[in-house]
Parts: C-alpha cells; sequence; structure tokens
C-alpha cells in the first residue's frame, strides 16, 4: 500500500475522483524507501520496472557535466511522481537525487499499466501529472534564460510554495526546504556567491525570510509581482478532463 493522500490531493485540486478511483491510487502496490540527503534514488542511464512517488521531503531531477558540476532540472514534493514517464522512456536519461531527508514509494510499471487500461479517465491523471511537469520545465527556462538572477529565485520560492500548498505540506507562507546553497545555485545555475547575494537582497526587500531550512515569504503579492509569477502553469483549476 502507497501512502496517497498528497498525490490525491493534487489530483482532486485539479478534477474530481469517484471513491473507486481513490480505492484504486490508495491501493496500488508500492515498495517504499528511504533516503538521505545527496543519495541517488534514480541512477541516469538505469533501466526502470518501477516509478518513484515522493511521499516525504523534496527529490530533484539533474544531469551531470564531466567537470562535476550538474544542474538540477526539476525539483519534486510531496506528491510527485518523479519519474512516471519512466514506464515509456525505458531509459533513464538523468538522475533523481534526493535534496535531503526523503521517502518515496517505488510503484511497479505493471501495476500502472493496469491502472492506465482499466480507467481511462485515471490514465488522463497520470498523464496530466507529467503535462504539468513539462509545463514546470518550460517556465524554468525562461527563468533560466530571460529573469533576473534575482527574478528567478523569487519566481522558485512562489512556485515551491504553492505546490507544497497543494500537497498539503505547507500554510501561512511558511514551508521547509532544508536544501544548501550549492544546491540552490545548481537549480538555478548560480555560484554559492551569488545565491547568498540574492538571498540577502530578497530579505532586504522585507520579501523572504530564510533560516535553518525554513523560508518564510513576508509579501507574496510583493514577491509574485516582482518575479512576474502566474500560476497558471501549474494547472490548479478544478475542471473535467
Amino acid at each position: 500500500m502507497v501512502q496517497t493522500a498528497a498525490f490525491l490531493r493534487s489530483l482532486e485540486r485539479r478534477d474530481s475522483l469517484s471513491d473507486d478511483e481513490i480505492r484504486t491510487i490508495s491501493e496500488l502496490p508500492s515498495r517504499p524507501a528511504v533516503f538521505t540527503a545527496g543519495e541517488d534514488i534514480v541512477v541516469e542511464g538505469s533501466r526502470l520496472k518501477e516509478s518513484c512517488l515522493v511521499t516525504s521531503g523534496f527529490a530533484a531531477r539533474s544531469q551531470s557535466l564531466r567537470s562535476g558540476e550538474r544542474q538540477i532540472t526539476a525539483v519534486h514534493v510531496p506528491g510527485d511522481f518523479v519519474d512516471l514517464h519512466s514506464m515509456l522512456l525505458k531509459v533513464m536519461d538523468h538522475s533523481v537525487v534526493a535534496l535531503g531527508p526523503c521517502k518515496v514509494a517505488f510503484v511497479p510499471h505493471e501495476a500502472i499499466r493496469v491502472v492506465t487500461e482499466t480507467s481511462p479517465h485515471l490514465a488522463r491523471m497520470f498523464w496530466l501529472s507529467t503535462v504539468i511537469d513539462g509545463a514546470i520545465q518550460r517556465t524554468w527556462i525562461t527563468c533560466l534564460g530571460r529573469r533576473s538572477a534575482e527574478q528567478h529565485l523569487a519566481h522558485l520560492i512562489c512556485e515551491l510554495y504553492v505546490r507544497l500548498e497543494v500537497a498539503g505540506a505547507a500554510s501561512d507562507f511558511i514551508f521547509e526546504f532544508p536544501v544548501t546553497q550549492a544546491q540552490l545555485g545548481d537549480v538555478l545555475g548560480l555560484s554559492v556567491v551569488h545565491v547568498n547575494r540574492k538571498l540577502q537582497e530578497l530579505r532586504a526587500a522585507g520579501l523572504v525570510e530564510w533560516r535553518d531550512g525554513k523560508v518564510k515569504i513576508r509579501d507574496f503579492e510583493r514577491l509574485a509581482q516582482m518575479s512576474e509569477f502566474d500560476p497558471t502553469y501549474l494547472s490548479l483549476r478544478r475542471e473535467s478532463r
């Protein structure tokens, strides 16, 4: 049995689920696992027979260069099926790493395949989750290429809060995000020094407090306006899909 509360919250924020559909998701077979900060959850180049659902903590997709430098291409929160797409890709073109203490549930591809073949609506909802992943990726590319470093950081904070609030893991504009400045630099494509400077600027502007892995947004509206954050790409409207 997989811990599905956050995943179900995410789905039900976007569409209605029947009791049978909720039961189907809740009864998915799974293999629980716990990872420490920096530990690989999925290794690049591996062939997978399971997909990984984050149940607690944070995971990240990343790609590394021969020089040892890496780029984090996605951050995943509780309720995210990190590599649902691996059922079709077969061979992973990136790694998945724990950003801190992280609990996951590995769900067999065969079980997911049965769900998609017997429940067309749940198949669409699984598809929606990968579509939203793609929308987030496009937005991150825009942030990397066209927003200032300060805007990029502010946009990331806004996005993470909204996604965590949907998952039931954040409220009152406060959330846990226990990452190092080096990890944050791998997300933003910045040096540690540059990350620190931008954090100080947001703090000095009275927008954000970030201490001991806890983020407090002091003025969400100003932060969203400054970073041009528009949550449309997260598809949070509840409607028939």
